[in-house]
């Protein structure tokens, strides 16, 4: 979830209009060598998706703790989004970019020689949550270093990179654990990250430290927040697999959840600075945009999360068969970002935004006939229309969320704007769990009463099975109907996996249906990709 970035410092830069309208190279440079560094930060939240099965054995980890490798990197990470833009301000982004920079490549090597589950979940929490400093940096960094004409040009760059990195992660990750091994998927990370992190501290100087905010420093309101947003990333995560409140952990952090969130949004209005800035909300393009970052977050990591699930469990595919297949969506957004840059010049946001719903729910529509033969090209269209869509989207989403708001509150309302994203990711990732074993057992049940001694249909599969293994010299009837019990289950998974797409396709329609509601913007700020 997984996870999109906050726009949250507010720098000590220059007005608006005394910005240079030439950006130096040395600039230019030190800014995209930020981008390199927030696209491994956000590429580590799914680069373990289509091997968690090669890191499980590797670990001697078991089912249920093996998820753990990416449910504590997304909840450190999701802490660290709205922290990371006080941070910056009271540390310069220089050094908020070092560090964590520096922390993120040296949590990278320790959780490439971790020996057991328990240290890699520690080492996969301090990468998320150092990590994840650099993602809200980046953006906030755009205000600093690019005048307002070149922010339309930025703004598809930065939410390629912070929309492409996840939905690649699965690509990469099988073919470094296929050609290596797992322990590659973090390795990749350290040469890279030493650059990242020498340059910054070279050519980074956008800024200056400000020591005087930790005097006001709302460190209640930092507790709370991390209470509420920890346990509200557990509760999702974990709630699906442990029926909810029925599990003890679940029960008892979603207590704390509740109560974190009452401390943080009364320290969020009553604070003399807060950690996260609630009063864009009441803006009502602002709310509208962030609801559509909401729901994209659900787009992105959910399709994200269900195309490889389908494919190991049904297609029994490979980690590098998984990358392959999933490479579509990623080459997609990459030849859509340049068209999505000029369309969003030329056409109205919200007449662009419709047309991104519209091709992402027909995608989703396409793999509502999904069947248990789908392999590499019957998904092939469906990732175009997916791929597509969000980045005719992701543009005018920000542009309507952040268009209306005076220039002193964009920052801030950025932060959280982009924080609706990953915390959408985490409710539709939930959500999905959840229809899918509603669903499962709901077809199970249909199926099962489909398939019994009653039926004649039935019986004659059974015995057809049965023949076939008896010249195999094992109890033919036992072989018979575990194969004819394992044909149901996978029915019932296609078929669980194929109403769970329809549900998209419905929510991704409703989305067009609210497009009148919202005004056009007036201007056009600075872009905010998510993740």
């Amino acid at each position: 979830m997984a996870a999109s970035a906050a726009i949250t410092s507010t720098h000590k830069a220059a007005p608006q209009d005394t910005k240079p309208e030439q950006v130096s190279p040395r600039r230019t440079f030190a800014f995209f060598c930020m981008v390199f560094g927030m696209f491994m930060a956000i590429l580590d939240i799914q680069i373990v998706s289509a091997s968690l099965a090669e890191i499980q054995a590797g670990l001697s980890a078991s089912s249920d703790e093996i998820s753990w490798v990416q449910t504590s990197y997304l909840i450190a990470e999701v802490i660290m989004i709205p922290l990371s833009g006080i941070l910056s301000r009271v540390l310069s982004t220089r050094w908020m970019f070092v560090i964590s920079a520096g922390g993120f490549t040296f949590m990278s090597f320790l959780c490439a020689t971790a020996t057991n589950i328990d240290q890699m979940i520690v080492y996969r929490a301090l990468q998320g949550f150092i990590g994840g400093g650099m993602i809200p940096t980046v953006f906030a960094s755009a205000f600093t270093v690019f005048p307002p004409q070149k922010r339309p040009v930025i703004s598809p760059l930065i939410g390629l990179v912070a929309t492409l990195a996840p939905t690649i992660g699965p690509t990469l990750g099988g073919y470094l654990t296929d050609l290596f091994s797992w322990h590659w998927l973090f390795l990749v990370n350290i040469v890279p990250g030493i650059f990242v992190t020498v340059s910054t501290y070279l050519l980074v100087d956008f800024d200056e430290p400000d020591f005087e905010l930790f005097r006001s420093f709302d460190w209640a309101g930092l507790g709370f927040m991390a209470a509420f947003l920890g346990s509200l990333e557990y509760v999702l995560e974990e709630g699906p697999n442990h029926d909810w409140f029925q599990d003890k952990a679940v029960l008892i952090l979603a207590i704390v959840c509740v109560i974190g969130a009452a401390g943080f949004f009364y320290r969020a209005f009553n604070a003399k600075q807060p950690i996260v800035d609630l009063r864009a909300f009441a803006d009502r393009n602002f709310l509208a945009g962030s609801s559509f970052s909401f729901v994209m977050g659900i787009g992105l990591y959910g399709l994200t999360y269900l195309y490889p699930i389908y494919l190991a469990r049904v297609r029994d595919y490979s980690a590098l068969q998984i990358g392959e297949t999933m490479f579509v969506s990623g080459a997609t957004m990459f030849l859509m970002a340049p068209v999505a840059g000029i369309l969003s010049r030329k056409m109205d946001p919200r007449v662009m935004m419709g047309i991104g719903f519209a091709a992402f729910a027909y995608g989703t529509w396409m793999m509502s006939g999904l069947t248990k033969d789908w392999d590499f090209w019957e998904l092939f269209v469906p990732q175009i229309f997916r791929g597509a869509g969000l980045m005719i989207c992701m543009v005018p989403i920000n542009n309507i969320a952040l268009g209306t708001l005076p220039p002193e509150r964009i920052k801030n309302a950025s932060g959280l704007y982009n924080l609706t994203r990953n915390l959408g990711g985490a409710v539709g990732l939930a959500l999905i769990n959840t229809a899918l074993n509603s669903r499962m057992d709901l077809h199970l049940q249909r199926l099962r009463e489909s398939v019994n001694w009653g039926r004649p249909s039935a019986i004659e599969a059974l015995n057809a099975m049965a023949l076939r293994f008896q010249s195999l010299g094992t109890d033919a009837n036992v072989a018979a109907i575990k194969t004819l019990s394992n044909m149901v289950r996978r029915e019932a998974t296609v078929m669980s996996f194929a109403d769970v797409f329809l549900l998209l396709t419905v929510l991704f329609l409703s989305l067009i249906l609210a497009l009148p509601l919202i005004e056009k913007p007036r201007v056009a700020p600075a872009g905010a990709g998510g993740h």
